[in-house]
């Protein structure tokens, strides 16, 4: 760079290289891509809150434990009909007369906004929001674990179809389309039916009904799909291109044209999917959960809770509000997040912006 080109750069900064590059350039190590994304990323006020929110979701969930050893003092898995708690200095029924109809019956106590049952009981005397908690974990869990290995056969299945083309192109692609002819909750049920009906013995392991890894492999299997079809079409895109071509040409083997060549290029899209396939995927869990053929009792998840509630949404809507709420805030937390990350990726954001 010339001197009076230089000095202009200074002189009027808003005409200069975006994201800081002149100065990285100055000081010899120019941005690169993945640095100019996050930088992008990083002024983004919508990533920074839905990062915030999601931060804190995580954190209370993995304090679960904890909250119910310390702050409800109760068993958040284990009935409480009995059960009393002190409120204002005088021992309360948790299962208190019904004031409903003829007043026949139990309705478990209301929120009291204390530490113990804040949110309220459920109809066993659970501690909803110690539930709550530990239900955000299991959804939480349920919907990475199922996005990572949507995202890791995505980009197998995709990445063989692509590049090999032929046969193998082919044979994949008609797999994928019977697939996706099958709707998506159909197909889950389905899979959830057949595979929760008896235990699954693979040598020594032994997965039970109630093993959260069926819900995992379930909803990974069922949206793999629907990312390995964009997948695909990059590589295909891609494998005509001129420095793939070249390294065909130079007789690269077909590992180290994956590895250097095809990955890295494919690797933006499916980290932009990963935000929005956790929001869909906590979505589907919490609704196969709801249905009874996702997380099996005694565990929680936000679906199961909403279930459990939804006897009592006249006279305690607490107990299915709270869930409904969080899976709201982390599904719409999410979605901005993979927003905000896809502008980022796209090296023509600063354009429409």
């Amino acid at each position: 760079m010339s001197g009076g080109a230089l000095s202009e750069a200074l002189a009027h900064p808003e005409t200069s290289a975006a994201d800081g590059d002149l100065g990285a350039s100055l000081a010899g190590s120019p941005a690169g891509p993945w640095r100019r994304a996050f930088r992008r990323l990083r002024r983004d006020r919508a990533a920074l809150g839905a990062g915030i929110v999601l931060l804190v979701i995580l954190v209370a969930s993995l304090a679960a434990p904890l909250y119910a050893s310390l702050v409800s003092r109760t068993d958040p898995f284990r009935s409480n009909l009995s059960g009393k708690i002190m409120i204002d200095g005088k021992r309360t029924p948790i299962m208190q007369p019904s004031t409903e109809g003829r007043g026949l019956g139990v309705t478990p106590i209301g929120p009291t906004w204390r530490g113990s049952y804040f949110l309220g009981a459920d109809a066993q005397g659970r501690d909803v929001a110690a539930r709550l908690l530990h239900g955000g974990r299991n959804s939480l869990l349920i919907a990475g674990s199922a996005t990572a290995i949507c995202l890791i056969l995505a980009a197998i299945i995709g990445t063989t179809a692509g590049f090999l083309g032929g046969g193998v192109d082919m044979v994949l692609s008609r797999i994928l389309d019977v697939l996706w002819a099958f709707p998506v909750y159909l197909l889950a049920i389905s899979l959830s039916i057949v595979l929760i009906s008896k235990p699954i013995i693979i040598g020594p392991i032994t997965i039970g009904s109630g093993s959260l890894i069926l819900p995992i492999v379930i909803i990974g299997l069922v949206y793999a799909p629907y990312v390995a079809r964009p997948v695909r079409g990059q590589v295909l895109a891609l494998r005509n291109s001129e420095f793939v071509l070249a390294s065909i040409g130079l007789g690269m083997p077909t590992w180290r044209i994956l590895m250097r060549d095809i990955l890295p290029n494919v690797s933006t899209t499916l980290i932009v999917y990963i935000p929005l396939m956790m929001a869909l995927n906590i979505t589907t869990e919490s609704a196969l959960s709801f249905l009874s053929v996702g997380v099996q009792p005694p565990d929680a998840s936000w679906g199961t809770i909403i279930l459990d509630g939804q006897g009592l949404l006249y006279t305690r809507p607490a107990v299915s509000l709270a869930p409904g709420v969080a899976i709201v805030i982390t599904v719409l937390a999410l979605n901005l997040l993979g927003d905000s990350v896809r502008d980022a990726l796209d090296p023509r954001a600063g354009l429409r912006r």
